[in-house]
């Protein structure tokens, strides 16, 4: 039997795979080993807590339920938050006395997919040491509390709600009046804070894809799809545009000519500026492997060291927390900033990105050019034995050539796929004639000899 947890908690088509029944046994499992290794609650005389919250999706209404219920029925008290970004749940569980936060959330998947996610006291998403053993206590007898020591669930959705914009406000700490934002809000759970954080900072806000029905989360809108929000930042002549994903845990950015700024160029103006106010951490930025060339050119000509990871926002954050570094993240806009936060936060990096305008008084182009991407090329290479890309020698061969002729000015990365029989073929080369002639030989060598 595969793994039931993900990359990022429990995910799947909601009602299919993710039930009620599964809700309420996770709500117990997870209670049972996250609760029983945390004595605070417990030695100051009072239940445990738990926050939960969710995005838009109709399916979340339900889970949401479920999983209180599940909690509730193994003694802690709920307080359900209803719609709130992911990293608003992680802020809640660390800045309170809670011990662990539940996020129901499918991110950027289409409506019909959804998930739950844990954050233990602290505000931290789980170890796979810690989801394996909320896995396995699902097959447990798990204490069943009765009387007065069952929890209570209430709503605190107005209080949670200023709760995270205050702190994202003081946390940035700039005036933002005078810039015109755009924000497409994916119809997610960032449809009201998110607005409402920027015009609390200062900022006149245009709201788009902010009237999420239950259905239309991620549809044609968001992170992955700007397309809308490039043509109306030139439409209204605002001076950037920002686009949240479901649960507003990514940021991509566009320019005030609806040019698309991503998580690479952004990370790369925020370190360059955090460089020089003294805040980033032992001068290092940290990303993933999937980070283009061109940031990490542009970061050595700015003094600023990069460490590399694995791709997933998980493993950023443990490098960031190991080495003491406070900035990291993926170019698919997940933005880690540890002064302020346990997790990835769309809104905060917004905000952030804003600031540093208002600050330097340049535009959001002038500050991402500081970053030149280099010309990519992505080939999926599907029915092949992905373990073996490592290890055969007609393929690794064909790698070292590449990066023979490559040189310093591009590179090569194979990466099989975490959840299907493919391997995942990326170049980049200094110009995209050369990417594309690169990467296409190499996909053909890997389909040659990795064949099923």
């Amino acid at each position: 039997m595969s793994r039931l947890f993900g990359t990022d908690g429990v995910r799947g088509l909601a009602n299919e795979l993710l039930t009620p029944d599964l809700a309420v046994s996770l709500g117990r499992a997870a209670a049972s080993v996250l609760v029983g290794s945390d004595d605070s609650p417990h030695r100051l005389g009072r239940r445990p807590r738990a926050v939960v919250g969710r995005d838009t999706r109709a399916s979340g209404e339900f889970l949401d339920h479920a999983i209180s219920a599940g909690l509730a029925a193994s003694g802690m008290d709920v307080t359900r938050v209803g719609v709130l970004p992911t990293p608003a749940i992680a802020h809640l569980t660390a800045s309170q006395d809670v011990s662990l936060g539940v996020v129901i959330s499918a991110s950027h998947n289409p409506f019909p997919d959804n998930g739950i996610k844990f954050f233990a006291r602290g505000g931290y998403k789980l170890e796979d040491a810690v989801e394996d053993r909320i896995e396995a206590a699902l097959n447990e007898d798990l204490p069943r509390p009765t009387g007065a020591a069952v929890g209570r669930v209430i709503k605190g959705e107005t209080v949670a709600d200023q709760t995270y914009i205050n702190h994202l406000v003081d946390s940035v700490a700039t005036d933002l009046s005078g810039l015109r934002i755009v924000v497409d809000a994916s119809n997610g759970a960032a449809s009201n804070v998110g607005p409402a954080a920027l015009r609390s900072a200062g900022a006149e806000v245009i709201a788009i894809n902010a009237s999420p029905d239950g259905l239309n989360i991620n549809a044609d809108c968001g992170s992955t799809h700007p397309e809308q929000l490039q043509a109306y930042v030139r439409s209204v002549g605002a001076d950037m545009g920002v686009a949240y994903d479901g649960d507003a845990d990514r940021c991509m950015a566009v320019d005030a000519d609806g040019n698309l700024v991503d998580g690479d160029q952004i990370m790369g103006l925020l370190a360059v500026g955090m460089k020089a106010d003294g805040t980033l951490g032992s001068d290092t930025l940290v990303v993933t492997v999937m980070s283009n060339l061109g940031l990490i050119l542009a970061m050595r000509e700015h003094g600023i060291r990069i460490v590399q990871t694995g791709v997933g926002d998980r493993y950023v954050l443990e490098k960031m927390l190991q080495g003491g570094y406070t900035l990291g993240g993926e170019q698919s806009g997940h933005v880690i900033d540890t002064i302020h936060a346990t997790t990835g936060d769309g809104v905060l990096t917004s905000l952030r990105v804003a600031a540093r305008m208002k600050r330097t008084g340049k535009s959001l182009a002038e500050l991402a050019s500081i970053v030149q991407r280099l010309p990519q090329t992505l080939i999926n290479v599907p029915g092949v034995d992905k373990a073996a890309a490592g290890t055969n020698k007609a393929v690794q061969d064909a790698v070292a050539d590449a990066e023979k002729q490559l040189g310093e000015t591009g590179r090569v990365l194979l990466r099989p796929s975490g959840t299907e029989p493919l391997v995942r073929v990326m170049v980049e080369a200094a110009s995209q004639e050369e990417a594309d002639r690169v990467a296409a030989g190499l996909a053909a060598v890997v389909k040659d000899n990795l064949a099923l």
